[in-house]
């Protein structure tokens, strides 16, 4: 779970002697919201070389999330470079690029190119209907009750909460209308460092999802739906080409190429968001199990047939980047990023109290604390509601933190409740998605940054009630997926073969001792959302 200062980069094949690898591969780029992780995969399921970067998010006055969009390019480019490096591939074993990221969240392109403004990210509140609506010249028509159904059944989801992307494109066109009027079009991650890699803007339904404008009734759709664009306010002439998920958009610019050291014919093609990338490496697209991520935010992965909507429980389906299926993607919010808080600002906060950070890997140090307090954490909860809570309760104002501290509470107690709360934060999800899809959930393949803990992933079994098998690269699962996808659209595997190249860890069994202890901890975890919910609307009221 150690993240790097800089740029990291690491052989999986330190040991080899002789020549450099020969056999086909992709090279894949996983933009996460800390940063982005580039890999060389092998068409077997080997991740031959890897590196990775971090990107800084700049919370703002008024609920903004910004990254700069240049330093994100900048940094993918280094990971790039730095993953080739410690593959030693022979010229021409690279197949082809192909990215997944972080979604939810748009980035205005220039005439040029590049960026006119910020990359609106997916925690960004500002464009939440209730603020849009105290803009200058937005409609008070706007999203009428009509409106919401038709979008309700042609799309599977209405604009009603911030964070999505079309939220924050209307933030752009009625709070930044400078900006709004030199943008050229609008791109999430993914397509953007699709069209830096090749200079073409595109995107496809699963990249587009969260713009609402695409009919997800049609399967593989390549055209924006007219009354949908219209309802959405945003000039059409703004939005990018749509293409087939996974189609090749174009080779690699020129001058891309030079920078990596790779011939200019290799092939970009139209990339995937990272639930769906997660999804495809745990094989979530068939059988009886579900996935289970763990990164920046939790999410449990999992198919259906057809579109679904619950806007009770916000749960809905997308269209999945394996034909003839819907995703479903229920994201649960604040999770790996809350041990990130933690140790920011509890253990190694920059200020007065500064504690020197003696132990090199910080991850290790934050499992090997929260493994000496007791299961329960000794009666101290964690809600995990940082930023607002998703599903099955959606509320942006909602906000959590530790409760029943005492004065013989320990750090470790603290830490295994952090644990403990995002745990308890799925098995709160799990009931709804099971009755969303209408079966129960054999047992979960874990996979994500935090599923290279041992610890959380016990936690995760003896809270969940089921097995978790966690895989055996979990860090790299959204490499995986898309390598994986990737090859199968350039027809080098089969369908068949896609999930089943991802090797499996270990298998947790839940503990017997442990269901009584957590079941009494869930039941007073959702106790203490409802009750909390009134006092933190209060406190969050003004800000």
């Amino acid at each position: 779970m150690r993240p790097c200062d800089a740029i990291t980069c690491r052989s999986e094949r330190d040991d080899r002697i002789g020549a450099p690898v020969t056999e086909s591969h992709v090279l894949t780029i996983d933009l996460g919201t800390s940063g982005p992780k580039a890999a060389v995969v092998s068409a077997a399921g080997d991740v031959v070389g890897s590196a990775r970067a971090f990107v800084r998010t700049d919370f703002l006055d008024g609920g903004g999330a910004e990254q700069d969009p240049e330093l994100v390019w900048s940094a993918t480019v280094e990971a790039m470079a730095g993953a080739l490096a410690a593959a030693r591939l022979r010229d021409g074993t690279i197949a082809a690029i192909a990215a997944s990221s972080q979604y939810s969240s748009v980035v205005p392109v220039g005439s040029d190119g590049s960026a006119v403004g910020p990359m609106i990210v997916w925690m960004d509140l500002r464009g939440a209907p209730k603020r849009l609506k105290r803009l200058d010249g937005f409609p008070r028509t706007a999203d009428h009750p009509a409106a919401l159904l038709r979008w309700m059944r042609v799309h599977g989801l209405p604009p009603v909460a911030a964070g999505m992307s079309l939220a924050h494109m209307r933030w752009f066109e009625f709070a930044r209308p400078e900006l709004y009027a030199r943008t050229k079009v609008f791109l999430e991650p993914v397509d953007f460092l699709t069209m830096r890699l090749t200079g073409r803007a595109t995107a496809n339904a699963c990249s587009a999802f969260m713009m609402l404008m695409t009919d997800n009734r049609i399967a593989g759709t390549t055209d924006w739906e007219p009354t949908l664009v219209r309802q959405s306010l945003i000039d059409p002439d703004k939005l990018p080409e749509l293409v087939p998920v996974g189609s090749v958009v174009s080779t690699l610019l020129p001058e891309v190429a030079a920078t990596l050291g790779l011939p200019s014919s290799i092939p970009v093609l139209s990339g995937i968001n990272d639930s769906q990338a997660g999804a495809i490496a745990a094989g979530t697209f068939r059988g009886t199990h579900a996935g289970l991520a763990l990164g920046t935010t939790s999410v449990i992965t999992t198919h259906l047939p057809k579109k679904k909507t619950d806007p009770i429980s916000s749960l809905y389906t997308m269209p999945s980047a394996i034909g003839g299926q819907h995703l479903v993607s229920a994201e649960n919010g604040v999770a790996g990023v809350a041990v990130d808080y933690f140790l920011d600002n509890v253990v190694y906060a920059d200020d007065a109290f500064v504690t020197p950070a003696t132990i090199e890997d910080r991850y290790e140090a934050f499992n090997a604390v929260a493994a000496a307090g007791p299961a329960g954490a000794s009666g101290v909860l964690f809600l995990p509601w940082l930023r607002g809570s998703l599903a099955p309760k959606a509320d942006a104002r909602m906000r959590g933190g530790f409760i029943n501290v005492g004065l013989d509470t320990t750090r470790n107690d603290l830490a295994r409740a952090v644990l403990e709360g995002v745990a308890l934060n799925l098995r709160w999800m799990r009931g709804p998605v099971e009755k969303f899809v209408k079966r129960s959930f054999s047992h979960y393949v874990f996979y994500g940054g935090g599923a290279r803990s041992d610890l959380w992933s016990q936690i995760m079994a003896d809270v969940l009630g089921a097995p978790v098998h966690q895989l055996a690269e979990p860090g790299y699962a959204n490499s995986l997926g898309t390598a994986m996808f990737a090859f199968e659209r350039l027809g080098m595997i089969e369908a068949s073969d896609l999930g089943s190249r991802v090797d499996v860890r270990r298998i947790y069994e839940p503990a017997a001792d442990a269901a009584e202890s957590y079941d009494e901890h869930f039941e007073t975890f959702v106790e203490a959302f409802k009750k909390i919910r009134p006092l933190a609307h209060r406190l969050h009221s003004g800000r």
